[in-house]
């Protein structure tokens, strides 16, 4: 059944003008393959402080909704801080996890393709910050601004294939290979030059349903790669990341 988003608490309405702009917290985005090339990299939060671009910051708790499949598609969604988990739910009840987001990735686009109603949910698996952005002014500015549309569609293609590597990794990888690839992705390795060693806290629970296997079995693994030196790691989340972890992904 249908539900209209509701505000959270915490909920700031804001429209930017004259006054100053937040600080920009990334670096360029990576072009996705041979699309759009010739276009500057995406500045999110140059976008973001676009003057007359309405919006409203949300902050979630852990394991809170943002959406539910099945609720209209009012926003397009931005994360400034945190992670964001994407699962769609079978009509038996089966919650399938199709991505993990962090912050400076847009979600919830599908209503600027003419998405009516959420296709899937969105939920926070850490403390965030969510910026919801209305859908019609956000289609305005884009028809407006051809290069910040050009620059928009690539950063969200390159997003887009991170998502179908991620599905391909659940066909064809191993339980212990998706786990590691898992706590990489969540410490933001090949966002930045110098990515955080730091997995936020996140529960093995939610750590089995991102990877599609038990808990007993990231247990085994977070074990194994601490034994391994891959990891440092103490029983309980945050743990830390070596850069031996790599290997375990990249094998054969």
């Amino acid at each position: 059944m249908l539900r209209p988003m509701e505000p959270k608490r915490g909920v700031r309405s804001i429209e930017k003008g004259a006054r100053g702009t937040e600080k920009a917290s990334r670096g360029p985005e990576k072009t996705a393959r041979g699309a759009l090339k010739s276009a500057p990299a995406f500045n999110a939060q140059a976008f973001l402080d676009t003057p007359g671009l309405a919006r409203q910051i949300v902050e979630y708790g852990r394991g809170e909704a943002i959406f539910t499949q099945g609720d209209p598609c009012d926003h397009v969604l931005y994360i400034k801080a945190g992670g964001v988990k994407l699962s769609v739910l079978s009509k038996t009840g089966r919650e399938a996890v199709v991505a993990m987001l962090g912050p400076g990735d847009f979600f919830g686009e599908g209503g600027l393709a003419g998405q009516s109603i959420r296709m899937g949910s969105a939920a926070a698996i850490t403390p965030s910050t969510i910026l919801l952005i209305d859908k019609d002014k956000m289609v305005k500015l884009l028809h407006r601004q051809h290069d910040m549309s050009d620059r928009f569609i690539s950063h969200m293609l390159s997003r887009n294939i991170r998502i179908e590597e991620d599905l391909i990794d659940q066909l064809f990888n191993s339980s212990e290979k998706r786990l590691a690839r898992t706590l990489l992705l969540l410490a933001r390795y090949g966002k930045q030059d110098k990515p955080s060693r730091v997995v936020p806290r996140i529960s093995q629970e939610t750590l089995a349903e991102i990877v599609g296997t038990t808990r007993s079995r990231v247990n085994f693994f977070l074990n194994k790669f601490k034994k391994l030196g891959f990891i440092d790691y103490q029983g309980d989340l945050p743990l830390k990341i070596n850069r031996p972890l790599l290997t375990v992904v990249l094998r054969d």
